[in-house]
């Protein structure tokens, strides 16, 4: 990766992203990028990360709660376990996460929610495991 030819966008997305999801799993994210989808890799970085986590406005913290309610509405749970973890990086609770997955029920449906309620009780008790 080429980080000199990347825009400043690029650059706070990247450190933004690292930030949140760890820098193990951007580097992995950018190393197993091949020519199909390294143009994604950048896309997201530049465009999710750069030009939106990293504006001022909402921190880190409050933007990884919105990102548990809306990937929950979307019923994406790749990317749910993925943000639940740079969630609890940022600071949000266990019960903070109940509560956000109680409100996405009404408004989004309790089978998007039991998925993700599945997917962060798994989580919560790896962390629990790992003595986090």
């Amino acid at each position: 990766m080429n980080e000199d030819r990347k825009s400043e966008a690029w650059r706070r997305g990247y450190e933004a992203r690292c930030r949140v999801l760890g820098e193990a799993y951007v580097e992995k994210a950018f190393a197993g990028a091949d020519d199909f989808t390294r143009d994604l890799q950048d896309y997201v970085t530049e465009h999710a990360w750069g030009a939106s986590w990293a504006r001022p406005g909402l921190d880190f913290r409050i933007r990884s709660m919105l990102n548990l309610a809306m990937l929950t509405a979307l019923n994406r749970p790749h990317e749910f376990e993925i943000h639940l973890r740079g969630a609890i990086r940022n600071g949000v609770t266990r019960n903070e996460v109940k509560e956000i997955l109680l409100q996405a029920a009404v408004y989004c449906g309790a089978p998007a929610a039991l998925d993700s309620y599945r997917i962060a009780a798994r989580i919560f008790a790896q962390t629990e495991d790992e003595g986090r």
